[in-house]
């Protein structure tokens, strides 16, 4: 918890201490009407008491009141305002520190868990902190302060006070024994139920076709009431609380008037009028005694929750990077260049390796291909380049540099990358187009067009409601997986980088449109390094340089002529996608 509260800025230090010189000031006030009552109640029992002396006493007491309630709005605005400040702070934080997660860090949280931490577990931090300051604060001082002020107002009350504040405390400490390791579990089952409620939101159309809606609903209820058990047993736990706060208060009050009356009855009559002075005095610090230990029950409710949630937070913040950037971000010798040195792979915590001591270097303006069978690794291999996974062994270079030592930005500039499956962005087509920096002006709406003309996208575009600034839903759910696919690689085109990496971009596309889209990009591209990742032998027969992959291992490189007479992975591979007539003649 402590850690979390180092990301506290300057100015938050300074509200913290503002509304702690109030706190006091607040429990001052509290503490100094029992003194105004205790006079009054003399004044009242005395002979020849002047009402003008109780008036202005009671006139005291009523601006001690008037000044507790301001005091009391000022730590509330102040406090609301730097918890809502410093949870703003720690999503900003989350946010910029899961942008920096490589696929690994992303993997181990998990998107869902990810999800709540950066809003559920927040906000439990920002309640503790917003009434922390009023009350956490407070409280201590409160009692503290109210104990030396009836300390020697009578050992019998004193004892009464203090087993009323054993009970308080006995029963606060067996209910947090019983409810703190709970709320870990209740946090975990909302990341859980954050999870099925996305995956039935991302999968509804299969859901639907699969008539699975009764599985899934049977599934999410379950998820869901989980968490309800969970969340009412631990409520039934803290609501046991308020009878026994209110028990204790009322019995205190009760005890203190019963001993006062004895008290009172075997005393003298020259200190009868003290006793029962001590006994008024005595019932209110007590009920500000035990309305302190009250305050931190409620913070106790709120504490272990939230305790568990800055845990939370504090494992994705204190997370290390596997992948750290470099400083290079000069200028290069090389430009265009893709190399690959003995490059060995193997995901975290994997036994055997994916790829297996793969080498090839590709030059500017030429292409080079990558085919074989399912999970043979050329996925993998490419998303080497940007640094989604760095190598186990060997290295990758880029225009002649390792890529470890680039900065993430630069090394991003020189590349144009089209994932496997299309991503598209809530906006216009031409906000999904001009996507993101690449150390140049932003893409202009000509630019625009131009790669969308590139990519075969022209058509359905111009046909859209409102064409280059019609709207795209979220993953772009309203269009095609063809038509996502080209408006990705549109998005790439658009930035004129030195090197594009196609990672099966082509799936989506029919033989034609695939065909027309590569022509254009051979001509646009022409002095650009391409990087292509296939299934179709189609779409890689001109490559100037095709690798093929068969069980993480480079079994074959050269073009597709070559491979045909001296490799007989590709062989295969070619021969179940087209007739012998059809690859002599390619």
């Amino acid at each position: 918890m402590l850690k979390l509260f180092k990301n506290l800025t300057k100015k938050d230090i300074l509200y913290i201490v503002f509304c702690i010189v109030l706190v006091v000031f607040q429990v001052w006030l509290e503490l100094r009407m029992p003194d105004y009552m205790s006079t009054i109640t003399r004044l009242v029992e005395t002979e020849g008491s002047r009402i003008k002396d109780i008036l202005i006493n009671g006139g005291y007491m009523m601006l001690c009141a008037f000044g507790s309630l301001v005091s009391a709005i000022i730590v509330g605005y102040f406090s609301t305002h730097l918890a809502s400040n410093f949870s703003k702070t720690l999503r900003n934080k989350i946010f910029t520190k899961v942008l920096k997660f490589s696929t690994k860090e992303i993997k181990e949280f998990s998107t869902s868990s990810l999800i709540t931490r950066t809003t559920n577990d927040i906000t439990q931090v920002e309640m503790l902190l917003a009434m922390g300051l009023q009350m956490i604060i407070k409280a201590p001082i409160m009692a503290v302060w109210a104990i030396f002020k009836i300390i020697n107002k009578g050992l019998e009350w004193s004892i009464l006070t203090g087993v009323c504040v054993l009970i308080l405390l006995s029963t606060i400490g067996i209910l947090m024994t019983i409810v703190i390791p709970r709320f870990a579990r209740v946090q975990k089952l909302i990341d859980k139920i954050n999870g099925v409620t996305r995956e039935n939101l991302t999968g509804i159309r299969v859901i639907r076709a699969f008539n699975a809606e009764s599985f899934q609903k049977n599934r999410f209820e379950q998820t869901n009431g989980d968490l309800t058990s969970m969340q009412l047993f631990n409520q039934r736990c803290f609501a046991i609380m308020q009878p026994i706060m209110m028990l204790i208060m009322n019995g205190l009050t009760l005890g203190i008037y019963f001993i006062g009356a004895y008290l009172i009855e075997e005393a003298l009559i020259s200190t009868k009028i003290t006793l029962f002075s001590n006994m008024v005095v005595f019932s209110s610090y007590g009920m500000q005694v035990i309305s302190s230990f009250l305050m931190l029950a409620m913070i106790f409710m709120i504490l272990p929750r939230a305790s568990i949630s800055a845990n939370r937070i504090n494992e994705v913040l204190l997370t290390e990077e596997t992948i750290t950037e470099g400083n290079f971000d000069g200028e290069t010798k090389e430009v265009g260049t893709v190399e690959f040195k003995n490059v060995s792979f193997k995901y975290p915590d994997a036994d055997e390796y994916l790829l297996k001591n793969i080498s090839f270097k590709v030059n500017k303006g030429e292409t080079i291909a990558f085919i074989g069978s399912t999970g043979s690794g050329k996925s993998t291999l490419i998303n080497l380049v940007p640094r989604f996974y760095d190598v186990t062994n060997g290295e990758v270079f880029v225009d002649g540099v390792n890529v470890k030592d680039y900065k993430s930005e630069a090394l991003n500039n020189k590349l144009g990358y089209v994932s496997q499956k299309a991503v598209l962005f809530t906006g216009s087509v031409y906000d999904n187009v001009s996507f993101g920096e690449n150390g140049k002006e932003k893409i202009s709406l000509d630019q625009a067009k131009e790669a969308i003309k590139v990519a075969q996208g022209t058509e359905f575009v111009e046909k859209m409601d409102g064409t280059y600034d019609a709207h795209i839903a979220r993953g772009g759910t309203n269009i095609s997986g063809g038509q996502k696919q080209r408006l990705s690689i549109a998005r790439a085109v658009a930035r004129k980088p030195e090197i594009y990496i196609f990672d099966d971009a082509f799936s989506a596309l029919d033989y034609k449109t695939d065909a027309t889209l590569r022509k254009e990009l051979k001509n646009y591209t022409k002095d650009a390094t391409i990087l292509i990742v296939a299934q179709r032998i189609g779409t890689i027969l001109n490559a100037d340089k095709i690798v093929v992959l068969d069980n993480g291992e480079m079994v074959g490189m050269g073009s597709h002529k070559d491979l045909l007479k001296t490799c007989a992975v590709y062989k295969e591979i070619a021969l179940s996608q087209l007739s012998k007539e059809e690859l002599e003649n390619a």
